[in-house]
C-alpha cells in the first residue's frame, strides 16, 4: 500500500502530518504535482514532477495506483476515478470519498460549477483549521492502523 498526494493544492498542515506518518509507519508516501516540491530526506518520502498541463498530475496518480492505495485529495473527479481503481480517497478535511458518497458528490459539484459558470458567486471553500487537521489526522491514523502492509 502506497500514499499519493494531489500536491499541487494540498495544504502544507496536511503535507506535514501526511510526512510524520509516513516515517512513523514506514509506509510509501509519493507527493504528484506539476511545480518543484521540497520534502524531507526520507527514505519514504518522494516528489514527483509532472508536466504542467490540465489533470496531467491527476491522471499520473490514476495511472499508477494499485488497489488498496490511498490518494489525498480535495479533488472530486480526481476521488471517483480513484474509488473506480479499487483506491481510497481522503480529502485534507478527513472525510473519505466512498462508492456510497462519490456520485452525489460529484452531482454538487458539477451544479455548483454550472451555477459559477452562469454567474452565480458561491464562493470557495472555507480554510482548514485545526478541527479539520484533526479530523484528517484521526482519519489517516484510522486508515493505517486498518491498511498497513
Amino acid at each position: 500500500m502506497q500514499i499519493w498526494i494531489d500536491a499541487d493544492a494540498c495544504p502544507k498542515d496536511i503535507k506535514e502530518i501526511l510526512f510524520r506518518a509516513a516515517e512513523r509507519v514506514g509506509v510509501s508516501l509519493i507527493l504528484v504535482a506539476n511545480k518543484p516540491l521540497r520534502t524531507p530526506p526520507s527514505n519514504y518520502i518522494k516528489a514527483l514532477q509532472v508536466p504542467a498541463g490540465f489533470d496531467v498530475a491527476d491522471n499520473n496518480i490514476v495511472q499508477q495506483i494499485q488497489q488498496g492505495d490511498l490518494v489525498i485529495t480535495a479533488d472530486i473527479p480526481l476521488a471517483a476515478l480513484v474509488i473506480e481503481k479499487g483506491g481510497h480517497a481522503l480529502n485534507p478535511r478527513g472525510e473519505f470519498y466512498t462508492e456510497d458518497n462519490i456520485q452525489k458528490r460529484l452531482a454538487m459539484r458539477n451544479f455548483m460549477s454550472e451555477m459559477r459558470g452562469g454567474g452565480v458567486i458561491t464562493g470557495g471553500p472555507s480554510t482548514l483549521n485545526l478541527s479539520d487537521r484533526q479530523a484528517f489526522a484521526n482519519e489517516l491514523d484510522r486508515f493505517l492502523t486498518r491498511y498497513r502492509p
